[in-house]
């Protein structure tokens, strides 16, 4: 695992908690300066037996204000993916490497803005916690900021998409682009291709997990 969270899966015990406990200590976290302006923390959700994590980079608007996680556009987009790729979102756990909303205000808007090394750094403590109870068979880095919380600055996106990669520490990690990415471009002419790129990749995930 990355110098983020390699330590972190080391010296936090978790083993005797469960993911409701987990999240009741995060509701309260102040870890870094994200939750002065959030709604509430986002915190990662599905069955403590999931075989396989999504980790996506932040929550967003909806999702700071619903307090569950990828139920935006992005998430929606993700949902119609894995369900075309034959992969239930029910039995995924699904979480972010930042678990607070950061944003930059523009008039009634609420802009994302990207999290810093040290937001996402502060935050590992909590990913480590959750991967150690759950401890999946896989987990999908989705984007840039959740490859680095999970493997460190050494990956990146574009060269390691569509691989696994096997740290010393924790589980196997799928590396691809964020849903969000998609959304971008889904007019586009080149739209149709990335959509099936994307839900090719997660046929392959279901793949690695169905061995």
């Amino acid at each position: 695992m990355s110098e983020l969270l390699g330590p972190a899966l080391v010296q936090r015990e978790v083993d005797d908690s469960s993911l409701e406990e987990l999240h009741a200590d995060a509701a309260s976290c102040r870890r870094c300066d994200l939750y002065s302006g959030a709604t509430q923390i986002v915190f990662g959700e599905g069955p403590k037996t999931a075989e396989v994590v999504f980790v996506g980079e932040q929550p967003g608007d909806k999702e700071d204000l619903a307090g569950r996680p990828f139920v935006g556009p992005a998430g929606k987009l993700l949902d119609r993916c894995l369900e075309e790729a034959g992969i239930e979102r029910n039995h995924c756990y699904l979480t972010n490497a930042v678990k607070h909303f950061k944003f930059e205000p523009r008039g009634k808007r609420r802009i994302h803005a990207k999290p810093n090394k040290g937001e996402i750094k502060v935050c590992a403590w909590w990913l480590a916690a959750e991967l150690r109870l759950v401890r999946p068979k896989l987990v999908v880095a989705l984007g840039a900021t959740a490859a680095y919380s999970l493997l460190g600055s050494h990956v990146k996106v574009t060269r390691d998409r569509g691989s696994v990669l096997r740290p010393p520490i924790g589980p196997p990690v799928f590396i691809t682009i964020h849903p969000s990415s998609l959304l971008r471009i889904f007019d586009q002419p080149t739209g149709g291709r990335a959509v099936a790129r994307f839900v090719d990749e997660m046929r392959r995930v279901r793949a690695f997990l169905e061995r």
